[in-house]
């Protein structure tokens, strides 16, 4: 199954979440998912390791979804074979001061990775028509027009070689709210905890209204979004990892020459 046109956002379609199913594992079962990932990984490693060589494009994915939807567990599960040394990722939370004092796409260029590494973003500058909306800490005058500056500023890294990959993890409120509990009883995992995952969990619906808003605006020809059904993770995993191979594959990447003439130098 092509993964990346099924679950791809058309550039103009008008998205509601009720018509997209978070259960949804179409055609895999959890046993083919994990071999169909295995082997995903492995030819991810490859090809983070041509993209380095090549140095022609860098890699941008963008992780966004509702608290508890799994961003975490997708940086863990589906780039846990890459080289550290080619990979960053950023998460955004709430702008300090010094960032307050400029635009709000500063922070996010600062980030953006550089010609032959791969760059994720763990939340992105999404949240600038999300919780400040969702929130009111902007007007809407001021948040309105961000989707359009974003669609230009995703076009500009596009064509300066940086391939962007935007995956919206799509979990149902059920299925937030069951994640958020299993915290709650987890010692382990207590200290994930704040005051910030009660407060927006009462905020689930505007969230999703504001979702809506962003895939149907800002999925693109030149940077898409990908609706990933999250309930089941193994299917999260598998659907990023397959449609991050696919658009590198895409790229044609090939090593480059040597860059010395062998026939000059000899082993002894």
């Amino acid at each position: 199954m092509d993964l990346s046109r099924k679950l791809r956002i058309d550039a103009g379609k008008h998205v509601k979440l009720a018509q997209f199913d978070p259960d949804d594992t179409p055609g895999f079962t959890k046993q083919s998912a994990q071999k169909s990932l295995e082997r995903n990984l492995e030819r991810l490693s490859e090809l983070q390791y041509l993209l380095y060589a090549e140095n022609r494009h860098a890699l941008l994915v963008v992780l966004q979804g509702v608290d508890a939807s799994g961003k975490d567990g997708t940086i863990r599960h589906v780039m846990t074979g890459l080289n550290p040394q080619g990979v960053s990722v950023t998460p955004f939370k709430a702008p300090s001061v010094d960032e307050l004092d400029h635009d709000y796409l500063w922070r996010i260029h600062r980030s953006v990775p550089p010609r032959g590494d791969i760059g994720i973003f763990n939340r992105s500058h999404y949240e600038d028509v999300l919780i400040v909306r969702v929130h009111r800490l902007v007007d809407r005058s001021v948040w309105s027009k961000r989707y359009d500056q974003i669609n230009a500023f995703e076009k500009m890294l596009v064509e300066n070689r940086i391939l962007v990959l935007k995956f919206f993890l799509h979990i149902g409120s059920d299925e937030q709210k069951k994640r958020i509990q299993e915290r709650i009883d987890d010692p382990k995992r207590r200290w994930k905890l704040s005051p910030s995952d009660f407060e927006e969990r009462r905020h689930f619906g505007d969230y999703q209204s504001a979702y809506e808003d962003v895939l149907s605006r800002c999925s693109t020809s030149w940077a898409p979004w990908f609706l990933v059904p999250a309930n089941r993770k193994w299917y999260r995993n598998l659907a990023v990892s397959q449609i991050i191979v696919d658009a590198l594959e895409s790229l044609k990447m090939k090593f480059p020459p040597p860059t010395i003439d062998l026939t000059k130098y000899r082993l002894e």
